[in-house]
């Protein structure tokens, strides 16, 4: 049957169930609507549009019909438009509300990693690692894993993720075995070691950039709970990937033939590279006392490779992933309406009775909300929403600080639970899907899932504990 002449009939039965619940759920919300709409008409007018046209885009976001840089940049044309016509958000407020202090720091962590990468030096890591392993799944799990984890605490997980997996299926291809619970380790333990860091994980550098914490804070206080949870999350992946990870490899000579030293292209490069970026990671350290935003730093060393190593800046650009640096843009610009439409005045207003009266309960409740939000979409998104709603508590009198690291956690770790939850699990996915080995939605539900609540309740409870220490 075409496409064109298919009708309700030629879908699933639980395509027809999902059409079914919608229109029920439609007619509910359209009774209740009808039943509420005198005080409905007591809604400002860009209180109604803005809140529908960021609910739309959230919806197109999630999903995935359309590329989520493409649903962004449609709601945030929609939020101006709507914002222009009823006078309450300016194309001057629009450009403002842009944080362009963690777009600069994405760009230049993207354009150091594409030199890295352009020089061969994570090929030589990934086979170095292996090779330590001599073929052993749980081992080389554990070691990829831990190469996976430290990357993502210098650089981003994404960008790790991408790098990694490719050369993993390499080595699993020369081995034998099968790639699955090493991509799903790499992916789900770089995730969990980038929330240590203010550049390891992308709502780090947005939380990090809104609040001027430094790079130390984030490692003095979300160090110990993550370094406690990616124990645990080791422990949960050898149990829930047992049958997996007992698998035998049946070349081991093929990977010790392997000369890590050809996947270097350009030694001299490397070199300057890799010193440039250690300049850039050293001022991280001394970033409150020199006074400077981490997006100036790396944006320094960025200058000091470029300049340094010298290569065609149109070969480095065109490896920038663009599309990550608009997608972003065009959130900030969603959410800038929609806050100064009000909707996230109102959404505080209501928080801040809790905050002030339970702030633990405040802080467990952000924590899972953060978490179980960002299994089902992209935890960046959550985390600009997130943000001016914390900010509106504070200006309540709310003790916000503990809210950042619940945020933290709860977006990082949440991000594990499924698929989607994070640009590097989705990357994952894709580089599985091309091996014989695809990594279906009931695999990572049984190591995602369980490896997201172990390490959240790990890092909740390491929060309460010490909510002296947070505050």
């Amino acid at each position: 049957m075409h496409t064109s002449q298919q009708g309700l009939l030629g879908h699933s039965p639980l395509r027809l169930v999902a059409y079914c619940f919608v229109i029920i759920v439609t007619a509910c919300i359209g009774v209740l609507l009808a039943s509420r709409f005198e005080s409905l008409q007591k809604i400002p007018p860009q209180v109604g549009l803005a809140g529908i046209i960021f609910f739309v885009t959230y919806i197109a976001i999630l999903s995935e019909r359309i590329h989520r840089t493409t649903a962004a940049i449609c709601g945030a044309v929609g939020i101006g438009i709507a914002g222009h016509w009823l006078g309450f958000y300016s194309q001057s407020e629009a450009v403002a509300a842009i944080d362009w202090h963690t777009i600069g720091l994405l760009f230049a962590m993207m354009v150091i990693v594409v030199m890295l990468q352009k020089t061969g030096f994570f090929e030589y890591l990934a086979i170095v690692t292996a090779k330590r392993t001599m073929g052993d799944p749980w081992r080389l799990t554990l070691l990829l894993g831990t190469v996976a984890t430290i990357g993502s605490l210098m650089i981003n997980n994404v960008t790790i993720v991408v790098v990694m997996a490719p050369v993993t299926v390499a080595i699993c291809e020369i081995l034998g075995i099968n790639p699955i619970p090493i991509l799903l380790s790499e992916a789900l333990l770089s995730d969990v070691g980038g929330v240590a860091t203010l550049v390891g994980d992308p709502p780090n550098m947005i939380i990090g950039s809104v609040t001027g914490l430094s790079f130390n804070s984030f490692i003095i206080h979300l160090g110990p709970p993550v370094l406690l949870s990616w124990i645990v999350c080791l422990f949960v992946l050898k149990f829930v990937l047992r049958k997996e990870l007992s698998q035998k490899p049946k070349n081991i000579e093929g990977l010790l033939k392997m000369n890590e030293s050809e996947t270097i292209t350009d030694m001299a490069s490397l070199k300057k590279v890799l010193i440039a970026l250690g300049i850039v990671i050293l001022l991280f350290f001394f970033q409150g006392t020199l006074g400077l935003f981490p997006s100036s730093i790396a944006m320094f060393g960025v200058a000091i490779a470029l300049i340094w190593v010298q290569p065609n800046p149109d070969d480095i650009l065109k490896e920038v992933h663009w599309s990550v640096l608009l997608f972003f843009i065009a959130l900030f610009v969603c959410v800038g309406g929609i806050e100064k439409a009000g909707i996230l005045e109102i959404v505080g207003s209501k928080i801040s009775v809790y905050a002030h009266t339970n702030p633990l309960l405040t802080c467990a409740l952000l924590f899972w909300v953060a978490a179980i939000s960002s299994a089902i979409v992209d935890n960046i998104p959550f985390t600009i929403a997130m943000v001016p709603v914390i900010q509106h508590l504070e200006t309540e009198g709310v003790a916000v600080m503990p809210l950042w690291w619940a945020l933290a956690m709860g977006v990082g770790f949440g991000g594990n639970g499924t698929p989607i939850g994070s640009t590097a699990n989705i990357v994952t996915i894709s580089v599985s899907e091309k091996t014989k080995y695809p990594i279906t939605m009931r695999t990572w539900l049984k190591a995602g899932t369980t490896t997201m609540v172990a390490c959240c309740m790990v890092g909740l409870a390491f929060e309460l504990v010490f909510f002296g220490f947070y505050q």
